[in-house]
């Protein structure tokens, strides 16, 4: 009976190390086991990213809380590769009689991973360091709002991250000079603007650096730290931002300060080497359509003619003088002292107790229109100073997977201005209820998929489904006063003049000068709003341009369900149907739809 027992054990022992060896170093025998050793792949490839989604910190796994991700050339090569690799052992599986979730499962990451490889034509057309998004802020934002600090193991790894900087950003450096052999330079504004942030940074004293402060309030909060282990830590930080951190940004403040002579003002990437094709290419991967760049910029049109009617009219039966002139009457609307707040360290404050306020009644009065919503709770931080001049008016921070960090609704208040109060409701539906916190947290709460299907991000689905629930939130009747209503219009007519703005940039030569001036002149917000959109724009191809069609895309679908259904439609079965599958491709999208209108009528 021994000698059967452990035989056994041993073929099951054999079996495990067989499967282990067949998903590690071959084609897995399974499907989903395939899904996951890509997954698995690229997160352990980025500590970053492992220590935002904090997947394995739960079962002990910390060590790659000290490092920071490889941004090396040789390192992009590695990965595009194993993607063309990944990509054709996806397509040698079987795919008849996939059904359900799995033949979703298989047309998600057969969609992405093939738009990805055919962006590697492409891996240079872009701008690493740029006003948006990049290192030079990408990294102290990473290290105040994601590296978690609970005890003194933390603390040295926040340090250890600290020292790892100069090596990633003499990484970066290496790709910029690469780039600027192909001629891929920047914009003169954007070398200007990084090089602004950049100074403005390493100009402060180590002690009022984001990089210092944020850790002394983590230290604050963390267990078994007294005095003198704080005091060895924050010495040890102040050393790193001195001795390796400001050394990091110099380098890339002395390539930029020699590059500046070589850039010109063209905006659009029609002047990088095939850039007519490039934009098509980013035009596909943002909006997940086929879709030409002239057939967006005629839709852009037909919307911003449709939102200003009805903008119009709203204006005319408030008596609003000018009500024909509607982006010049929104601007000087914005301005009025009834509509904004005090310039102020107190009015910063209210704003984000307001936006706290609006959020809450939202929250309350969904039940008509929604069953599924996400655990994660939700917070209203405004964007960290140092970044603010050059950063969007507002963005949505996913929370953490094991419930650490709840999602965040940053908002941009560097010109208060720009957040009038008719503005601040679309806006929290947008980026908070039920917008992105509703659609991203219940994508990541999702069971039974895998775990790609929860993170995988396609921004038509999800900008379109923010800008979607504007609108929804409006129906349900959050919007009653008429000043809301117009913001919220201004706030669709924005992502419609988008459509525009980014096509006349990169397809019709538009300057940047001449975006700006359209965008005001259409949309009458903020000029420092429509400045920072626009210079987006420029270092974004495409992604503007995913918002709208998307939105669009789900109405379309809505009406479908509508019309097809008739008594039988429930806005809370087709928003189950659009949100139980986390982020799809429009094209994947209208197909889910479609087995959920044919499902209903087949019900009794």
């Amino acid at each position: 009976m021994k000698k059967i027992v452990l035989r056994t054990l041993a073929a099951l022992l054999l079996i495990i190390v067989v499967l282990v060896v067949n998903t590690v170093w071959f084609k897995p025998f399974f499907i989903r086991a395939f899904y996951e050793k890509v997954f698995v792949q690229v997160a352990f490839d980025s500590p970053e990213m492992l220590s935002s989604l904090r997947l394995v910190e739960g079962v002990g796994i910390q060590g790659h809380n000290q490092k920071l991700d490889d941004a090396s050339d040789a390192k992009d090569t590695e990965t595009l590769e194993r993607l063309q690799q990944d990509l054709a052992t996806l397509h040698r599986y079987d795919t008849t009689g996939m059904r359900g979730q799995d033949r979703l499962n298989y047309q998600v990451l057969d969609w992405y991973m093939t738009n990805a490889a055919e962006g590697a034509t492409f891996r240079y057309h872009n701008y690493p360091v740029n006003q948006m998004r990049g290192e030079q802020n990408g990294f102290p934002s990473f290290m105040a709002s994601v590296h978690q600090v609970h005890n003194r193991r933390d603390a040295d790894y926040y340090n250890q991250r600290l020292a790892a900087v100069k090596v990633k950003f003499a990484q970066v450096l290496e790709g910029l000079k690469i780039r600027e052999q192909r001629g891929i330079i920047p914009p003169t504004f954007v070398i200007d603007k990084v090089l602004s942030e950049m100074s403005g940074l390493v100009e402060q004293q180590p002690e009022q650096n984001i990089l210092y402060t944020s850790l002394v309030e983590k230290l604050m909060k963390a267990k078994d730290l007294d005095a003198t282990a704080q005091a060895e830590i924050l010495a040890e930080t102040k050393r790193q931002i001195q001795g390796n951190v400001y050394p990091a940004y110099q380098s890339l403040i002395a390539y930029f300060t020699a590059l500046r002579p070589r850039s010109t003002n063209d905006a659009g990437v029609w002047k990088f080497p095939n850039g007519k094709d490039f934009y098509a290419y980013c035009l596909r991967r943002s909006t997940t359509t086929n879709l030409s760049a002239a057939q967006i910029h005629q839709l852009g049109l037909q919307e911003v003619a449709r939102i200003t009617a009805e903008m119009r009219a709203i204006l005319q039966a408030q008596r609003v003088p000018g009500a024909d002139s509607v982006g010049p009457t929104m601007a000087r609307l914005g301005e009025e002292a009834r509509f904004m707040y005090p310039d102020t360290d107190t009015g910063r404050t209210q704003i984000l107790a307001d936006y706290k306020t609006i959020l809450a009644e939202v929250d309350k009065g969904l039940s008509s229109a929604f069953r599924m919503r996400p655990k994660a709770s939700l917070d209203v931080l405004r964007v960290p100073e140092f970044k603010q001049k050059t950063s969007a008016g507002a963005y949505y921070e996913r929370p953490a997977l094991d419930g650490s960090r709840p999602g965040i609704f940053f908002a941009n208040l560097f010109d208060v201005k720009a957040t009038p109060k008719f503005g601040m409701r679309t806006l929290a539906y947008h980026e908070g209820i039920p917008g992105h916190h509703f659609q991203i947290g219940v994508a990541q709460e999702l069971k039974g998929l895998p775990t790609f299907r929860t993170l995988i991000p396609f921004t038509a689905y999800s900008e379109g489904w923010a800008l979607y629930a504007e609108r929804v939130a409006a129906e349900l009747g959050f919007e009653q006063d008429p000043y809301d209503k117009l913001g919220g219009l201004r706030a669709e007519l924005f992502r419609a003049a988008r459509l525009v703005t980014d096509t006349g940039l990169h397809d019709q030569r538009w300057t940047r000068e001449e975006a700006i001036r359209y965008m005001r002149q259409t949309t009458g917000m903020a000029v420092s709003d429509v400045t920072a959109e626009v210079e987006r724009y420029i270092v974004m191809p495409g992604q503007a341009c995913a918002y709208k069609v998307g939105m669009l895309k789900i109405l379309e679908l809505r009406e479908r369900a509508k019309q097809e259904l008739g008594s039988k439609f429930d806005l809370r079965d087709f928003h189950d149907a659009v949100l139980k599958n986390g982020a799809l491709p429009l094209s994947v999208l209208e197909q889910v739809v479609g087995t959920y209108i044919a499902g209903k009528k087949a019900s009794a």
